[in-house]
């Protein structure tokens, strides 16, 4: 018989592997002006988002950049593919959509902004049948002003590249809006992990278990922010609005399959009273990993398919799932069983020592 708990350690070992590097890569996100680390996108840094795509096909990003540098607005450009059309990407500061006002920027521009706001906005380009404008977000966020500074890059890029036949997107969120955003995410994530700390904790009537699924989410994830962050430092990979969703999902994923095989650890010290923790916990690991694994499989085939021909809008949010869902599954089986088992044996031991200073007999660990 596969014995998974008697290999414990080597599983600690992967995991470790797995998790210090990008922990490594995560910190390394604090260090100011740094390019490695996570990359956030405006969601929660603040600024403009513009996705264009030109009539006589995309032009070098670095060119893009000094187009935009004449006209003293620095940015970060990219090409991206979406619907099997070729789109540049450009990201600046939050920027004004008419002279004298920035929608969003939560900034006076001689009269009180709003509190946090955040608008999306889309100008046209010169008519043309394939143009396309995306509708306003926000009530009040209308096409792009002739006097705006948006507008003046248009023109500008329009001379360096020709026409801009399409307008795929063009959104500017504030820095108040963006702060916001990341306090409720880590709210969301702490209230999460805690309530389903509390909850196994009460359902299984042992806080091992619950601080156990606590550590095995936190375990994943680091390993899911740690392949965004090596990706953010290497392939330009962003964190974007919908990973706080793919986080929430990998959480509730993987105490899935941890209660699983903790509910089959209960019943199996129930049958079998007396026996070895770890030979229980390696029957139970082995009864429930067969189903854990095809249950995972089936949903990774799925998202296989959304990351292949699902667009590029929803490929970080998805990628995160997939590798939620892998980690969630390995911490399932080889982290959770394993570090209850040597838990309870710590226990085992630590009352073996007191129960021997007393004088009291001992009995058979169970």
């Amino acid at each position: 018989m596969l014995d998974i708990i008697g290999k414990r350690r080597w599983y600690y070992v992967i995991s470790l592997a797995v998790v210090i590097p990008g922990l490594i890569f995560t910190l390394l996100t604090l260090i100011p002006n740094g390019n490695l680390g996570l990359r956030f996108s405006i969601a929660y840094t603040g600024g403009t988002e513009w996705t264009v795509r030109f009539g006589d096909g995309a032009p070098e990003p670095q060119a893009v950049v000094a187009a935009l540098a004449d006209i003293d607005m620095p940015a970060e450009v990219v090409t991206t593919t979406t619907g099997g059309q070729v789109y540049t990407l450009i990201r600046t500061s939050a920027l004004a959509l008419e002279d004298g006002s920035t929608q969003g920027a939560g900034e006076a521009t001689g009269s009180p902004a709003p509190s946090a706001s955040a608008s999306s906005a889309s100008a046209s380009a010169a008519p043309s049948p394939n143009a396309s404008a995306l509708p306003a977000a926000v009530a009040g966020a209308g096409p792009i002003s002739a006097a705006g500074k948006l507008a003046e890059a248009k023109t500008a890029l329009e001379a360096a590249f020709g026409p801009i036949v399409e307008e795929l997107e063009l959104t500017t969120i504030g820095a108040i809006v963006s702060a916001e955003l990341i306090q409720q995410t880590i709210l969301l994530l702490l209230m999460g992990s805690v309530g389903i700390m509390l909850w196994i904790t009460y359902r299984f009537s042992d806080f091992r278990m619950g601080i156990i699924a606590l550590v095995t989410l936190l375990h994943d994830v680091l390993v899911v922010v740690g392949v965004f962050a090596i990706l953010g430092s290497f392939a330009g990979m962003e964190v974007d609005g919908l990973f706080v969703t793919a986080m929430l999902t990998v959480i509730g994923f993987s105490v899935h399959d941890t209660i699983v095989v903790f509910d089959r650890i209960r019943e199996n010290r129930v049958r079998h009273a007396g026996e070895p923790v770890a030979d229980i916990a390696n029957h139970s690991v082995l009864q429930t990993a067969g189903r854990s694994i095809a249950n995972s499989m089936t949903i990774m085939f799925a998202l296989l398919a959304l990351f292949l021909f699902g667009g590029a809008a929803i490929q970080p949010f998805v990628f995160a799932l997939l590798i939620g869902i892998i980690t969630g599954t390995y911490s399932s089986v080889f982290t959770a069983a394993p570090l209850f088992v040597d838990w309870h044996l710590r226990d085992e031991r630590r009352r073996a020592r007191r129960m021997a200073a007393q004088g009291t007999p001992q009995a058979r660990p169970a």
